[in-house]
């Protein structure tokens, strides 16, 4: 097998039905892997599935409902059961709510917590004992810049993307002596439909993004490609426990 390839492995990417997730799904799906996407929508992960199965993708759709412990862990063991195995698990399904600190809710709070969070807490414990059994796989979770930034408008959501990085270290530690390596990727301002609602919400966004940002505009789903086949692929077999940046050099230009 070569560094990058990813043939007879199987995928399971939550939120892969669309923006950052789609992105990732056809990065790795291009590279040889099978392609579960999951979700709740179904008519969006239809629409998905065409675009992956028009690439020559061999891809499937399985129900989920991340907010559920039990649905996290029945989706999972439901592709390793139909695929004879589970090498590679993407926790990319998120939330935001933007508002002022003061007038978060307890439920707002709770959904984008448990959505970005907790979420990739149960798959990645659904996923150990068939990443285990397989002899290694590659979990890769998705922070955000604001997992080291800060806004004004998404304590939760900022909040939830910094936690994600240190379960990501910690899950690197402890699954480490079970070649299972864990790293997470730091997405900048990418032209999704949540950042689309962002710059819908937020006065002069855009603008700012485009000043501030050395490549001079804003990301697309496209550009996870490369980084999810080399972070699920043995090219990455003594990376762990790392966050990587995708964000066209906005983190580093003060």
């Amino acid at each position: 097998m070569t560094p990058f390839d990813l043939q007879k492995r199987v995928a399971f990417v939550t939120g892969g039905n669309g923006g950052i997730g789609l992105g990732m799904a056809k990065g790795l799906a291009a590279a040889g892997a099978t392609v579960v996407i999951a979700g709740r929508n179904k008519t969006k992960a239809q629409t998905a599935l065409a675009e992956l199965k028009a690439a020559g993708a061999q891809a499937e759709f399985i129900e989920l409902d991340v907010l559920q412990e039990a649905s996290c862990h029945q989706a999972i063991d439901q592709t390793a059961a139909k695929f004879g195995r589970l090498d590679i698990l993407v926790n990319n399904a998120g939330t935001s709510v933007r508002k002022q600190p003061q007038d978060l809710t307890a439920a707002d709070w709770h959904l984008v917590m448990n959505t970005n969070l907790t979420s990739a807490f149960f798959c990645s414990q659904a996923a150990y004992p068939h990443m285990k059994r397989a002899g290694g796989g590659k979990i890769i979770n998705i922070g955000s810049m604001m997992s080291t930034f800060a806004s004004s408008y998404a304590a939760p959501y900022a909040s939830s993307k910094g936690a994600i990085v240190q379960m990501a270290k910690s899950l690197a530690v402890a699954w480490a002596k079970d070649n299972i390596q864990v790293n997470a990727i730091l997405p900048g301002w990418i032209d999704t439909e949540l950042t689309k609602k962002a710059r819908e919400q937020v006065e002069g966004l855009h603008d700012r993004v485009l000043a501030r940002t050395p490549a001079q505009r804003w990301g697309e789903p496209a550009d996870f490609a490369g980084v999810a086949v080399f972070l699920a692929s043995a090219a990455s077999d003594f990376v762990t426990g790392a966050a990587i940046a995708v964000d066209g050099g906005y983190s580093v230009q003060a």
